[in-house]
């Protein structure tokens, strides 16, 4: 397993970073007894209105570094000063762009010399499209030429967003001359990069990449009309990205910096106990994944399926079912609640609603035959399948019955996804819970069991932050000395 891999470094300080669809997390890990040392977290509530209306999702990029700044100013920096590795995963898929010329950086340093901070420059630096943007629809999709690749394409993976901007906003790109995701971004601020890099892990996941031979498809995608320049340059995940430029937050200078990680790959890093385990993240979105023994890339083309192999650590790949729909959903019905509260002249914090569908839910007298399939952002591998309610009836409407329904219909379209055939021929035993939204959430754990019949357990400290500290230590000595 990685891990003994990471017990091997002794007394080693990593300070990990999670940049995450709503919000960022760090922490210290010891890698000489794995335990966490300190963290901290910070909800980011960045998105900003879309240029293309609903189907658009952006985020502010200042709000997001700042909310990086702050989290790390807030661990104790005794332990900051010993810090001597660094890691940095966050969302995928997501595209930025900023403009880095010979003179002027889309970033500044502020501060004193012995404790710096990084903030944007705002009209040299790009929003966030992130994974949920669906301005690329399946019409989009289908116009762009089919990638030399075992992975396929979706809205809001980079290349197509990429590709929808050459199309359709040609000037916004005239601004720019990088682009990467938020993580590379963040990577290329503390190391001060000229050009981003990236990992396979990341690069997989915007599309039109090779994971066979690690690059990617740049014949193809010029003679489409694609702005190669933009690509980032890719390194391997056991690579670092450079060196801490000035001292940040206590951080000494030259600390150096892991290559940007996916955080799905962080968040299975972090959790898996054992080779048998799969993991289950509930959070914004849902996923569950199993590392793939013995899995080989293909130069394509895209298979058609609803579980996809990813990049890991140590050149192997895991298998995922990634959901656009997990608490998203959630959270969309319990907003809707809230609002008709609103427009009935009440007025109800979304804590309150929270705390009674979960206490409502839990009762067995709401389990009903109610159906609800709660695909509202639609999935990757079905587009254009949306959510539906059916077999509605006059006992089934109470509150809770609903909210179980919702909660048996998300779990019931990931085990779509992944059922738990695909498990038992990979041997799994158990699956590894992750992931505030299913921690809280006791109707979901149940669904698990009973849709997998295999056993859930949650494990202490299992999140993105730790496992991005857990990368950073999996890089060798070697490449953390070069300069």
């Amino acid at each position: 397993m990685l891990k003994h891999q990471i017990h091997s470094i002794m007394n080693n300080y990593i300070l990990g970073i999670d940049i995450g669809t709503t919000s960022v997390k760090v922490c210290i890990i010891n890698t000489k007894d794995h335990n966490v040392e300190a963290q901290h977290g910070k909800d980011t509530q960045s998105n900003i209105p879309s240029d293309t209306g609903p189907g658009g999702n952006k985020q502010d990029v200042s709000t997001i570094i700042s909310a990086v700044n702050l989290c790390v100013s807030k661990l104790p920096k005794q332990l900051l000063q010993k810090v001597n590795r660094i890691g940095i995963c966050g969302q995928m898929h997501g595209i930025m762009f900023w403009r880095n010329d010979e003179n002027q950086k889309a970033w500044e340093i502020v501060g004193k010399e012995k404790s710096v901070r990084f903030d944007i420059v705002k009209n040299r630096v790009s929003a966030l499209y992130t994974w949920q943007d669906n301005r690329c629809d399946p019409a989009f999709l289908s116009s762009l030429p089919e990638p030399q690749s075992h992975l396929g394409l979706a809205s809001g993976f980079g290349c197509c967003t990429l590709f929808w901007m050459v199309r359709n906003k040609p000037e916004k790109l005239k601004k720019y001359n990088c682009a990467a995701t938020i993580t590379d971004f963040a990577v290329s601020i503390l190391c001060n990069l000229s050009k981003p890099v990236m990992s396979n892990q990341c690069a997989a996941s915007w599309g039109y990449f090779n994971c066979k031979t690690n690059s990617w498809n740049t014949e193809l995608l010029e003679k489409a009309g694609f702005p190669v320049d933009f690509l980032p340059v890719i390194k391997d995940s056991s690579q670092i990205a450079g060196h801490l430029v000035e001292c940040w937050h206590g951080i000494p200078k030259g600390t150096p910096i892991g290559i940007g990680y996916g955080d799905i790959q962080c968040s299975v890093l972090s959790t898996l106990e054992n080779s048998s385990d799969a993991v289950l993240n509930i959070s914004t979105s849902a996923q569950i994944t199993f590392v793939a023994e013995n899995y080989v890339a293909s130069d394509g083309p895209p298979a058609k399926s609803s579980v996809e192999y990813f990049p890991y650590f140590n050149n192997q790949y895991i298998a995922v079912a990634a959901s656009l729909n997990g608490g998203n959903t959630l959270a969309t019905f319990v907003k809707m609640i809230q609002q008709w509260t609103l427009e009935l002249g009440f007025s109800v914090p979304q804590s309150k609603v929270w705390e009674k569908v979960l206490a409502l839910s839990q009762d067995d007298a709401a389990e009903s035959d109610l159906i609800i399939i709660p695909r509202c952002l639609g999935e990757r591998h079905a587009p254009n399948a949306y959510g539906s309610v059916s077999n509605i009836n006059v006992g089934n409407l109470a509150l809770g019955k609903v909210f179980r329904a919702l909660c048996r219909g998300l779990l019931e379209n990931l085990h779509s996804m992944m059922p738990k055939e695909i498990l038992q021929e990979a041997k799994i035993k158990r699956i590894v819970g992750n992931g505030s939204g299913l921690s809280r959430n006791v109707v979901l754990q149940k669904e698990v069991q009973h849709l997998y019949q295999l056993p859930l357990v949650f494990t202490k400290g299992g999140d993105a932050a730790k496992g991005a500290a857990m990368g950073a230590a999996l890089v060798n000595d070697c490449h953390c000395k070069e300069a």
